[in-house]
């Protein structure tokens, strides 16, 4: 049974792990090379719970994957929408632990004050499109071609959902 709990700083370097596995793939980030829990930190302590959280869930009290609010923009305006980045343990994959995390974001955002959730997207990452979709997020906007991986442009597709009403 999975368990999702808000983020401490002990987790960060289970959190940095997990997101470096995904660089490779060229589907989850657009960073190139991998980043390190120092460089983290700053990061980390811009979350809190009661704003920006950052959850863990666990599968037999282990790291599986993480799920963060961010601020969206940086300017008070838009203070009642947040963007959302899950990632996952390639382990732990298609295990349905990213549908539970995103579920509990979209019940849970209006408590953190937030009316929209955003979601920066690759075009070709059909599963985390397919996920969003799901769970009622539509296609707000196309960056084609702005990101550049091993010679390789890639469109950003932004996923949003309106939790407000």
């Amino acid at each position: 049974m999975a368990n999702i709990r808000y983020a401490t700083i002990n987790d960060l370097a289970a959190i940095v792990k997990i997101y470096n596995a995904s660089i490779p793939s060229r589907m989850a980030t657009a960073d190139l090379k991998p980043v390190s829990v120092n460089s983290r930190r700053g990061w980390f302590e811009l979350h809190s719970p009661t704003k920006h959280p950052i959850w863990v869930i666990e599968v037999n009290d282990i790291v599986a994957g993480w799920l963060s609010f961010q601020s969206f923009y940086g300017r008070s305006a838009y203070d009642g929408t947040a963007e959302l980045s899950i990632y996952i343990a390639s382990e732990h994959h298609r295990q349905g632990l990213a549908k539970q995390l995103l579920g509990k974001a979209v019940k849970y955002a209006p408590n953190l004050g937030l009316q929209s959730l955003l979601a920066f997207i690759f075009g070709h990452n059909h599963p985390s499109l397919n996920l969003f979709t799901q769970f009622g997020f539509q296609t707000w906007g196309r960056l084609p071609r702005v990101a550049l991986m091993d010679g390789i442009e890639y469109d950003l597709v932004i996923m949003g959902l309106r939790v407000d009403s």
